[in-house]
C-alpha cells in the first residue's frame, strides 16, 4: 500500500525557516517524480515543486530562490527546505506521487 506522511509544519516568524519532510511508504521514491503541493485557506491546492527520478528539480516561481527540495533515498523521504518565509506561504503542504496526496502539514506564517 501507498502512503505518504509529511511532518515538521509550525508556526513561525517571517523570514523564518521550516524544513518538511515526507516519509514514503510501499514504493521506492528514488524511481518516482514527487511533488510538494499546498493548499491555503480557503483556495485551491498549488504546485509547489516537484523532482523526477533523475533528480531534476523544478519550482513555482512564487517559492523559487526560497524553497529546495530534495530526497534522501536511503530513509525514503522527500524534504523541503523553506527559507525566507512570507505569511502567504501559509498552507497545508502535503507530498505527492502515484497519484496520491499524503496527510499534510501546517505550516503557519506569522508575526
Amino acid at each position: 500500500e501507498v502512503q505518504l506522511q509529511a511532518s515538521g509544519g509550525g508556526l513561525v516568524h517571517p523570514g523564518g525557516s521550516l524544513n518538511l519532510s515526507c516519509v514514503a511508504a510501499g514504493f521506492t521514491i528514488g524511481n518516482d517524480a514527487m511533488t510538494w503541493v499546498r493548499q491555503a485557506p480557503g483556495k485551491d491546492f498549488e504546485w509547489v515543486s516537484s523532482i523526477n527520478s533523475a533528480g531534476i528539480r523544478t519550482y513555482s516561481e512564487t517559492v523559487k530562490g526560497r524553497f529546495t527540495i530534495s530526497r534522501e533515498n536511503a530513509k525514503n523521504t522527500l524534504y523541503l527546505q523553506m527559507n525566507s518565509l512570507k505569511p502567504e506561504d501559509t498552507a497545508v503542504y502535503h507530498c505527492q506521487a502515484r497519484g496520491l496526496r499524503g496527510q499534510g502539514t501546517l505550516v503557519t506564517v506569522s508575526s
